[in-house]
């Protein structure tokens, strides 16, 4: 009978490994964030041999793989995504680290510190209701992710843990946080997704486009730097929340642009028409993204 059970589980057991592996860190608890939570997905292949893989950090790592854990019932995929694209020889095989949103905080650690230092009138009063008064900690989060998360997944894990073979990526909020660690951080990551990056800041009001544009291009002016290898993509839909997004892009891609960024090489950035602002529609488009993001040139 024990071995009639064994036979019977082993099958599931070598489909599961053939899906990738889910790793849960429930409980981190770094100093100055809220607490964190990270869901670790080793791709097929990871347990039975020695190579090492490329990482992609991911923000709202909730959103990612499982609907029974998604804030809307809605998922990016991520681990079906990359699975097709491997198989299919098109990109590398990637470790994928999801750092799930803290709840409430989601926004005061996504926020990059700067935008709220600049802000002004009701940008700035905007953004406190936002906070709900509490302190930005984005500088403090994109720290812990840098110097502290990645070194343990570094140790943890057989990873290639040079810039070039880091990715950073996320949606919204967690799209110009991306843009911000790439800019802030090109010591760590090499590649940043910028999925429907929400530029507005706040509520996209018309009256404040012009301080928040006015915001990102002098930071971008000043810490963006010339690519030397880096690769970033940035897009967003027509629909819902996205239909605000595109002058702020353009503003954006124009700031590349002067810093000597080349379309198309060192950075992308593209319109979905009809494309919403929701998980679905990231998930949608996520092939496409990670294709030109990781693959080989």
């Amino acid at each position: 009978m024990l071995a009639l059970a064994l036979a019977a589980c082993a099958p599931a057991q070598t489909a599961a490994l053939e899906q990738g592996r889910f790793v849960e860190w429930e409980r981190i608890v770094p100093e100055g964030l809220p607490d964190q939570r990270v869901t670790i997905w080793l791709p097929e292949g990871y347990d039975t041999s020695e190579r090492r893989y490329r990482v992609l950090y991911m923000h709202d790592g909730h959103n990612l793989f499982d609907l029974e854990n998604s804030n809307f019932q809605k998922i990016w995929e991520a681990d079906t995504a990359m699975l097709k694209l491997v198989r299919d020889e098109v990109i590398e095989p990637h470790i994928i680290v999801g750092i799930w949103a803290p709840g409430e905080d989601r926004y005061r650690q996504y926020l990059p510190q700067f935008v709220e230092e600049q802000a002004r009138g009701d940008l700035a009063a905007s953004m406190r209701e936002n906070t709900m008064g509490r302190p930005v900690v984005s500088a403090r989060y994109l720290e812990w992710i840098a110097d502290e998360l990645k070194p343990r997944i570094d140790t943890e894990y057989r990873t290639r843990s040079g810039a070039q073979d880091t990715a950073i990526m996320g949606s919204s909020m967690g799209g110009i946080m991306s843009c911000y660690a790439i800019a802030a951080r090109p010591d760590v990551f090499g590649k940043a997704g910028c999925v429907s990056s929400h530029w507005p800041i706040a509520l996209p009001a018309e009256a404040e486009r012009e301080q928040a544009t006015r915001i990102w291009t002098n930071w971008f002016a000043e810490n963006l730097g010339e690519p030397k290898g880096r690769r970033i993509w940035m897009d967003h839909g027509t629909a819902t929340l996205d239909a605000y997004y595109p002058p702020y892009q353009a503003a954006v891609d124009e700031a590349f642009e002067q810093a000597g960024w080349i379309r198309g090489q060192d950075f992308e950035s593209r319109s979905y028409e009809g494309a919403e602002h929701d998980e679905n529609a990231w998930a949608d488009r996520l092939p496409e993204i990670l294709t030109w993001l990781l693959s080989e040139r």
